[in-house]
């Protein structure tokens, strides 16, 4: 089979709407018939708990695993130190259409865990060799950094998105992710692509918006997507439902909606 997109969303500033862009992006790329996988890849699980209820993640990470173990993180979390596979870790159909591969808590210590670990940047790409081919997308969420979650996500990856809310040091920090990323891929002799820059207002309110908005544009040109999101106060309660924010109506919607059809272009993938 055809090798997949593969789409990391990153940024190194919390708040600024990677789980958002990630979910919902997934979404729609499962109603418009793509085969999409979903891997969260942040501690904080925000990802996985906006399609799955705490309870049922909890018995699956206990039977199943999560990426942790996919990551080598786990396998003395029985007392067989089973390797799991990623099959074993998928949580099938999530919204009727997407798989999702859950986060887990010990991400929070895995640089730790792996200081002495070899190549411990693609661990996740060596653990989804030839399973990602199933898929038609897959989009990977990461953490608010450059730690090993994200560098995974990163070395597998074909393109990657930025989220930049518009206050002064959201900006700044965007030149300088894309600098590091380049770095990376050059050790790694990775080729990713930039996708675009999301101009995102999620939960941020900033002084002198419009003028950094303006700004952005200015410096990144068209490598900022024309469509741009609004404060989603929907966010919130879509994620504590387990329902897509596309699928509830309203002008949320209708932003993340143009948000996903222009970066479907912009990646390359038909519908």
């Amino acid at each position: 089979m055809a090798e997949p997109v593969i789409l990391s969303v990153v940024n190194l500033k919390g708040g600024v709407g990677k789980t958002a862009i990630s979910v919902n992006f997934a979404a729609y790329c499962g109603q418009k018939g793509l085969k999409t996988l979903l891997i969260d890849l942040d501690p904080q699980t925000n990802a996985t708990f906006s399609c799955i209820d705490v309870e049922t993640w909890q018995e699956h990470a206990a039977k199943n695993g999560t990426v942790a173990d996919l990551l080598g993180l786990r396998t003395h979390a029985s007392a067989e130190a089973k390797e799991r596979k990623p099959d074993d870790v998928l949580v099938r159909k999530v919204f009727g259409a997407i798989d999702l591969i859950p986060s887990h808590l010990d991400l929070f210590t895995i640089d730790l865990d792996l200081a002495s670990a070899t190549a411990r940047e693609t661990k996740l790409r060596h653990a989804l060799s030839g399973f990602v081919t199933q898929y038609d997308i897959v989009i990977c969420d990461c953490p608010p950094n450059l730690t090993i979650p994200t560098q995974n996500a990163l070395a597998m990856s074909t393109h990657y998105v930025v989220p930049v809310s518009p206050d002064f040091l959201s900006s700044l920090g965007v030149a300088l992710l894309i600098r590091r990323v380049a770095k990376l891929c050059d050790a790694l002799e990775h080729k990713l692509d930039l996708a675009g820059i999301i101009i995102s207002r999620v939960g941020r309110p900033a002084i002198h918006r419009e003028q950094t908005v303006a700004a952005i544009r200015e410096q990144f040109g068209d490598d900022v997507l024309q469509s741009q999101l609004k404060e989603l106060v929907a966010v919130s309660k879509s994620a504590e439902l387990q329902v897509p924010v596309i699928d509830r109506g309203g002008d949320a919607a209708e932003e993340l909606k143009a948000v996903s059809k222009e970066l479907l272009e912009r990646i390359g993938v038909k519908i």
